[in-house]
């Protein structure tokens, strides 16, 4: 399979300007000639495809194709980067000499011959875009939007989108490192607007991954989101006034992983942890946590939309304890990070195109289960909030601030539900946070498959997930 994987590359990016490994050896050859520390080539090929459906009718579609190649050297703490949509010898060779502009002649290091690395197997090297034809896909929107407009008369709006991706990545590095990997992505997304005469509501749901591209799997899938979209649109039509204080809040399965993303894994990023601006700095071997509190960053699961064979350096996924029992364990690391703190990479290194450097990122981010059922986890609230999902919200990376908005949520009261609430909104710190969760659901669930995360302009595809959490104590933002 990796060998397959390497040709494919071979054969897409190198072959139709006729290099060879050989010749990219001797680039990075040239450019250890400078003081340099680390040097590597980064090529890649994308293809997309979106498509989106409004009242029944395509009201886009589009398609490109972006190829090209990045080169990076890295001296000390400074990097030099530069990048081409030419895939030819004498780009690379004007790209590497920008690169490594940085550094003065007369480096010393060697450039190890390269070397193929064998990464996971995680996922097929099937082309989501041409799997289909143009009526199968548009087919999918119309059985979603249909799905949709059946379940209640109140549906007024539909609003569906197919987006898919595959890229073809190779990477060869001065360390040895001769890597590639071949990424399907697809996601579906749906939301719909329910009204009736005094209120006017939003519902969303979606899914996808890198695997499960069989058609009639994906159409059954789709009037999944449909359903689920409809039923928050219509539970929020009839929801009550949200309210505000300090309280105890129960976080969902699934989805609300995201304020673990967002509010404390940012701050594990080796980045931040080398500037010294995250609040986790200097903190390994330090209770962070409530001891009830496992987290991990894994992109060895298969098929998840997070999950990579190989990182954007290529090295092999690999699943990465951060927090065990409460106690910080370990950071997230790229090479450049790695190499400056004296740790090893975690293969959490990725960019959004040939166009952008290799930073620390997350893959598939998740708390794992504990030992209360939801029934306990709900019967302890004597007054507080159940947060069932969220819609957005804003966070501060490096403090951990975070403010969420709730996109369904539920008052309990004496260990029962209520009813359900609207314009909740979360606010506190995430390091805090985690210090106040009493209870850890047994049920661990991850996303369907629709995150996308944002740093440092770049966005790359990401998975997050929890079990059912109480949190003794959070500040509740509503109208009452």
């Amino acid at each position: 399979m990796n060998d397959h994987i390497f040709n494919l590359a071979q054969e897409k990016l190198l072959a139709p300007a006729a290099l060879t490994v050989d010749q990219l050896q001797n680039i990075l050859g040239d450019m250890m000639q400078y003081q340099l520390d680390y040097a590597d080539l980064y090529f890649e090929m994308s293809f997309l495809e979106s498509w989106g459906l409004e009242e029944g009718m395509v009201k886009n579609g589009n398609y490109s194709v972006d190829r090209g190649v990045g080169i990076r050297a890295i001296s000390g703490d400074k990097t030099g980067f530069a990048y081409s949509d030419d895939i030819d010898f004498s780009a690379l060779t004007k790209a590497s000499k920008a690169a490594r502009a940085i550094a003065s002649r007369g480096g010393k290091n060697q450039v190890f011959i390269p070397k193929r690395i064998a990464g996971l197997h995680l996922y097929e090297t099937i082309n989501p875009i041409s799997l289909y034809s143009e009526q199968d896909k548009i087919n999918l929107l119309q059985v979603m939007d249909r799905e949709a407009r059946k379940q209640d008369p109140r549906v007024s709006q539909v609003m569906v989108s197919l987006a898919s991706s595959y890229q073809i990545m190779l990477v060869v590095a001065t360390d040895g490192t001769l890597s590639a990997d071949v990424r399907p992505l697809m996601r579906l997304n749906i939301h719909v607007i329910a009204e009736d005469t005094k209120n006017r509501e939003m519902g969303s749901s979606g899914g996808g991954g890198r695997s499960d591209f069989d058609y009639e799997f994906i159409c059954q899938k789709g009037r999944v989101y449909a359903q689920e979209a409809v039923r928050q649109a219509l539970i929020n039509l009839e929801a009550k006034p949200a309210p505000a204080g300090t309280m105890p809040v129960v976080l969902g399965e699934g989805w609300p992983g995201v304020l673990l993303h967002e509010a404390v894994g940012h701050g594990l990023e080796s980045d931040f942890i080398r500037k010294k601006t995250s609040v986790f700095t200097g903190c390994i071997g330090k209770q962070v946590a409530s001891p009830l509190c496992t987290v991990v960053d894994d992109g060895t699961l298969a098929g998840r939309r997070g999950s990579l064979n190989v990182d954007d350096e290529g090295s092999p996924s690999q699943c990465t304890v951060l927090i065990e029992n409460g106690i910080l364990n370990n950071y997230m690391f790229d090479k450049l990070n790695a190499r400056m703190l004296g740790a090893r990479t975690t293969a959490n290194a990725r960019r959004e195109s040939y166009a952008h450097l290799p930073i620390p990122r997350m893959t598939n981010t998740y708390m794992l289960a504990g030992k209360h059922s939801p029934e306990e986890i709900i019967k302890s609230i004597d007054k507080g909030l159940y947060a069932v999902n969220f819609s957005g919200g804003q966070v501060d990376i490096t403090s951990g601030q975070f403010v969420f908005s709730t996109s369904e949520a539920y008052y309990v009261e004496k260990g029962k539900i209520q009813y359900p609430v609207k314009g909740a909104t979360l606010i506190g710190r995430g390091s805090e946070v985690l210090k106040k969760i009493s209870m850890v659901g047994n049920q661990l669930e991850l996303d369907t498959g629709v995150g996308i995360c944002g740093k440092a302009g770049q966005s790359v595809p990401v998975g997050v997930g929890q079990p059912m959490l109480k949190v003794d104590e959070l500040t509740v933002g509503g109208t009452v």
